[in-house]
């Protein structure tokens, strides 16, 4: 079986997998053409491979139009499980929209960049000043109730199988949970109603490849969203354990072309070296 890999480091799972990277894309059609997956292309090349080239990639095509921002994803939530989605409203930045974000949620409430992640672009507002400032660079309002919550969870679902699932802790006095903005990972007491539902978002709309965000309150879960490229850091020997989901996906075994070097691009280039 021949796989191309356009992210090096997100397949150093699967060995015998060729690397292209995606801007030389136009100087190796014939062997793109000629590969049983294409994996991890950039978002800018998925319409080309898929409806050009007529291929087969890895993540889905759902996980990466409805990973594409907030918008596309928490339509799709509020059309198959309305009820696990936070009060949220997906507005213009008119006067009246403000008007009907201030009457529906007061202050403070959550407004968020429908494209950013790792708790970028996530602002408390708690004033018309704030978000007034707010959609200033911002075309599209999106704001949702503050739930009562000090975390949220992180669930990696890939190829229909939990990986790993961990609760983000938000810092004392913060409002973002991420681990990047200094969010503190637990691994205790994981809910089954949460992990349930991000197995059925993944399962209902074809995402195979993505971390779920998930609150609880009062034992009933939340999705806030879901990230296509997920960070490792909270899933042991996760370069393994991820090409082993990855291969469950793709239908391969051992099988992958071994005259392909997964450690040499095709243009000649040395291998990529991972430090910690």
């Amino acid at each position: 079986m021949k796989i191309i890999t356009f992210d090096v480091f997100r397949t150093l799972g699967l060995a015998g997998v060729r690397y292209i990277k995606p801007e030389r894309m136009y100087d190796h059609l014939d062997e793109i053409q000629a590969a049983d997956w294409l994996l991890f292309p950039a978002y800018w090349q998925v319409h080309t491979l898929v409806y050009g080239l007529k291929a087969r990639i890895f993540p889905s095509l759902a996980s990466y139009h409805l990973g594409h921002n907030k918008v596309e994803q928490t339509r799709a939530f509020m059309a198959v499980c309305p009820e696990h989605v936070p009060p949220t409203e997906i507005l213009g930045t008119s006067r009246a929209s403000l008007d009907l974000v201030e009457s529906r949620f007061g202050y403070p409430f959550i407004a968020k960049r429908i494209k950013s992640s790792m708790g970028d672009g996530v602002s408390l507002i708690d004033c018309r000043e704030a978000l007034e400032a707010h959609i200033e660079d911002e075309p599209v309002l999106y704001a949702q109730q503050r739930l009562p919550v000090d975390r949220d969870l992180r669930i990696v679902v890939v190829g229909g199988e939990v990986l790993t699932a961990y609760w983000r802790v938000t810092p004392l006095g913060g409002y973002r949970a991420n681990v990047s903005q200094g969010g503190r990972v637990e691994h205790d007491d994981i809910p089954e109603a949460a992990t349930a539902l991000a197995l059925r978002l993944a399962r209902e709309l074809d995402i195979d490849h993505a971390g779920f965000d998930i609150a609880m309150v009062d034992g009933h879960p939340y999705v806030f969203e879901f990230n296509r490229l997920f960070g490792n850091q909270g899933i042991a020997d996760s370069s393994k354990r991820i090409g082993h989901a990855i291969k469950r996906v793709l239908g391969i075994g051992t099988d992958i072309d071994p005259d392909l070097d997964p450690e040499r691009d095709p243009d000649g280039e040395p291998p990529l070296k991972m430090t910690a």
